[in-house]
């Protein structure tokens, strides 16, 4: 049944609001005061899945916004605008619909990807970036051509490239996204638990939200064989003259960690590569900790 989208509008510290920015409507969950943290979920997730993190940096003395991304959650849905270079126009109008001129930029998974290309497409917003999940987009894009592993664990992107299918398969059941949760965490771990799969099995059925998440990955595959695929790659593979720090489980189901060496090429100056052992893809919620711990000492370093 589909799922209202008031249904991210979760309880908790954080307060929900709305802010308009790049001509469409974003959902907001923000806590603390201090300078900004912009954070960015991934698939198939909502800005819940940073509510540990969005305590710990708050209670550090920053200001966190976790967004649902174009498309998911409560955010607006339109029918088009889910390339790389939409996302990050996104993300940098939604820091300055905050009123602030700059933030650090955290994200996860495809939210990472988002990330990490901020400081090259959008370098007027972005103060340092961090990665948790995802390595350079060239990297990655590397992986994916050379590392058998790699290239079978992306199997499911090319599975998102049939129209009408995985939207059914979505909002059908919890089972589509019951299986990436548990393929993708580590196997040695409690994560996904039964309200894990429930909450964001949820979330994929509110209206149009399948189709969407599904249109960010359709982008991938599709620039890949047209000219805007290329001519993306040749833009980002500038220096980044910001601080990133990559955060990568050893346990990743969806980027193989051996397949996400090398993106600090790309970062001359401050960059950090962190393992995170025993954790899958969904480090925000597999190693709650570990992560605050991290990115609280991290962005101290910023200071």
């Amino acid at each position: 049944m589909p799922v209202d989208a008031a249904f991210v509008n979760i309880d908790g510290p954080w307060e929900h609001r709305y802010v308009s920015a790049n001509g469409a409507r974003f959902h907001i969950a923000e806590l603390g005061e201090g300078p900004l943290v912009l954070m960015l979920h991934g698939f198939p997730q909502f800005w819940y899945t940073w509510r540990h993190q969005m305590r710990a940096l708050a209670d550090a003395g920053y200001r966190v916004a976790a967004m649902d991304l174009r498309g998911y959650g409560a955010s607006d849905k339109p029918p088009r605008g889910y390339d790389t270079y939409m996302a990050t126009l996104d993300t940098a109008s939604v820091v300055r619909a905050l009123g602030e001129k700059d933030a650090v930029v955290i994200g996860q998974g495809l939210g990472g990807w988002i990330s990490w290309c901020m400081p090259v497409l959008r370098p007027d917003v972005t103060r340092a970036v961090a990665s948790l999940s995802m390595p350079h987009p060239r990297i990655l894009r590397h992986a994916m051509w050379s590392n058998a592993k790699q290239r079978k664990a992306s199997a499911w992107i090319a599975g998102l490239q049939k129209p009408f299918a995985p939207e059914r398969e979505m909002t059908q059941s919890h089972d589509y996204v019951e299986r990436l949760l548990r393929s993708w965490s580590s196997p040695f771990g409690s994560y996904p638990e039964p309200e894990d799969v429930a909450r964001y099995g949820d979330a994929m059925m509110i209206p149009f939200v399948a189709h969407s998440a599904a249109e960010h990955y359709r982008w991938l595959g599709r620039s890949s064989v047209r000219p805007d695929g290329p001519m993306f790659m040749r833009r980002i593979r500038h220096a980044i003259q910001v601080p990133v720090l990559q955060l990568q489980g050893t346990d990743d189901g969806c980027v193989i960690a051996d397949a996400t060496y090398g993106s600090g090429a790309f970062v001359p100056g401050d960059f950090r590569h962190v393992k995170v052992k025993g954790a899958g893809h969904f480090l925000t919620e597999e190693a709650p900790e570990q992560v605050n711990a991290t990115l609280t000492k991290w962005l101290g370093s910023l200071d």
